[in-house]
């Protein structure tokens, strides 16, 4: 099946992490297994030099044999490619380059380095890079380094030919119903694929139709650094989901997700340890030697290692 139809039947596509080494090199055994990982779980995508990734590989000169070692995994298979494309427009252009030199299928924009930037020069700025690689717009909620984007801003980038996705990650309702309705009312429905970011509300998410105009759209799928442990759950979870299980019943594991996610990524502590979080599960499943991050000053806060003590106890069904 061509990839923009994949993406469009809806997949769980893990947010991929860097796995280091005490000295904070790169461990390329344990990334290589990490990435097999994924597909041996039914993952249908991976997205590598995202958030979860680190925005910090760039400059240390890791992004291009990350990026590398991910898609010679994933080779002679149907997975979706996602590159995650930061900075300036210059950067970007340049990281979308190397996206597609390397095979991947989209590149996910980052607009955190256009802080000051209008709406139109945002816009711009994705539409010079839809010229290099089909891109998917990316709603990161400000605690983590993003900005507010308005209904404004995602009315006008739906319009751009190359825009194929949507990942929304405010962690704010009305924010993601701005992307939402934007999407609805641009006449591209059918063209753009709605992803789940907001790992504080994957299920329900997933599970809600929303309806403008006439018009009724669906979150396909999820583009998650949640998914990046629990793999194999998350796969589940969203079969279970288009299969039409009882939404009471999916509710509630929705709780329950939101519950674990809480700890992983810190929300306490306004989302300080989240990758390190994530880390520290694939610790315990020894799928990482240490939670070791980029940078060293980048690691759990206080009392957070108990809370992932307590929600792995709780919830190992979401954690396969």
């Amino acid at each position: 099946m061509p990839w923009r139809e994949c993406l469009n039947e809806g997949l769980v596509i893990p947010a991929h992490p860097l796995c280091l080494t005490a000295e904070r090199k790169l461990d390329e055994e344990r990334q290589r297994a990490l990435t097999r990982y994924y597909m041996d779980s039914g993952a249908g995508g991976v997205a590598v030099g995202v958030h979860t990734t680190q925005f910090t590989i760039r400059g240390t000169g890791l992004l291009e044999p990350v990026l590398r070692m991910a898609r010679e995994e994933t080779q002679g298979t149907e997975v979706v490619m996602v590159a995650g494309v930061c900075g300036p427009t210059t950067q970007a252009l340049r990281e979308a380059e190397l996206a597609v030199r390397l095979g991947y299928h989209a590149g996910l924009v980052s607009l955190s380095a256009l802080k000051d930037a209008s709406i139109g020069e945002m816009v711009e700025h994705m539409r010079e890079v839809a010229r290099v690689i089909p891109v998917i717009g990316f709603y990161l909620q400000p605690a983590v380094g993003g900005r507010i984007l308005p209904y404004s801003f995602w009315r006008q980038a739906a319009e751009i030919e190359g825009m194929v996705a949507i990942k929304m990650a405010p962690f704010n309702r009305y924010q993601t119903l701005d992307v939402i309705r934007a999407v609805a009312e641009s006449g591209r429905a059918e063209e753009i694929a709605l992803y789940t970011g907001n790992d504080d509300n994957i299920v329900a998410d997933l599970l809600t139709p929303f309806t403008f105009g006439g018009i009724t759209m669906r979150v396909k799928g999820g583009l998650l650094g949640q998914w990046a442990v629990g793999t194999r759950s998350a796969v589940q979870m969203l079969k279970r989901i288009k299969d039409g299980a009882p939404p009471a019943l999916l509710l509630s594991l929705g709780a329950q997700l939101t519950d674990l996610n809480a700890a992983l990524f810190d929300a306490a502590n306004l989302f300080h340890g989240c990758i390190a979080g994530i880390h520290e599960v694939l610790v315990r499943q020894g799928r990482m030697a240490g939670r070791w991050c980029l940078d060293p000053n980048e690691d759990l806060s206080p009392g957070q290692m108990e809370e992932i003590g307590r929600v792995m106890e709780l919830y190992p069904h979401l954690l396969e």
